[in-house]
């Protein structure tokens, strides 16, 4: 590359740095704002323009930046703030919607509808489990107690432990036992 094709090249490096230095030069121009603001009794539009206006003589008494470029960044912070106030109103209201009292109250009707289906289908689950426990069968073991004939319903009481025998009135084979 000769010496005329360098200077025909754009010096992005500058650019870069420049960019740079504005966006750090906007940062502290926004940071002096809020702080003002902050410090301000008064709270509203007038008390961010005055705010503003406050940050901008301040970075140009100290040669930080031009009053051009100070009008430019106090445009650029009320478009920003006007952008995050229809940020703020948006988001309010999508909150409002989300957490409505009747969406909260059927969110948490429906969370306890699950919670008292999963609840019910594992005590059904138990329960299913516990019927086959006390299930006895003919030729088996078992301690003292009552059974009752599960094709019947007759009962036989047992006072000690014994073999469950075979039901008299039904012949049938199968128990539930009871205490």
């Amino acid at each position: 590359m000769n010496d005329t094709e360098k200077s025909e090249q754009p010096d992005t490096s500058a650019n870069s740095d420049n960019a740079k230095k504005s966006s750090e030069l906007y940062d502290r121009f926004v940071e002096l704002s809020r702080d003002a603001f902050e410090l301000s009794k008064e709270k509203g539009s007038e008390a961010w323009e005055k705010s503003m206006e406050l940050a901008r003589e301040k970075l140009s008494a100290t040669g930080e930046f031009s009053a051009e470029q100070g009008e430019a960044f106090k445009r650029y912070l009320r478009r920003d703030l006007g952008q995050t106030g229809i940020d703020i109103q948006r988001l309010g209201q999508e909150a409002k919607e989300i957490f409505s009292p009747a969406r909260l109250g059927a969110g948490a009707l429906s969370t306890l509808a699950k919670l008292l289906h999963s609840a019910g289908s594992a005590l059904t689950s138990l329960s299913e489990k516990a019927e086959n426990v006390l299930e006895y069968n003919s030729g088996e073991m078992t301690a003292a107690g009552t059974l009752t004939c599960l094709s019947c319903s007759r009962k036989i009481q047992l006072k000690q432990t014994s073999v469950v025998p075979v039901c008299e009135q039904c012949q049938g084979t199968r128990f539930r036992k009871g205490y």
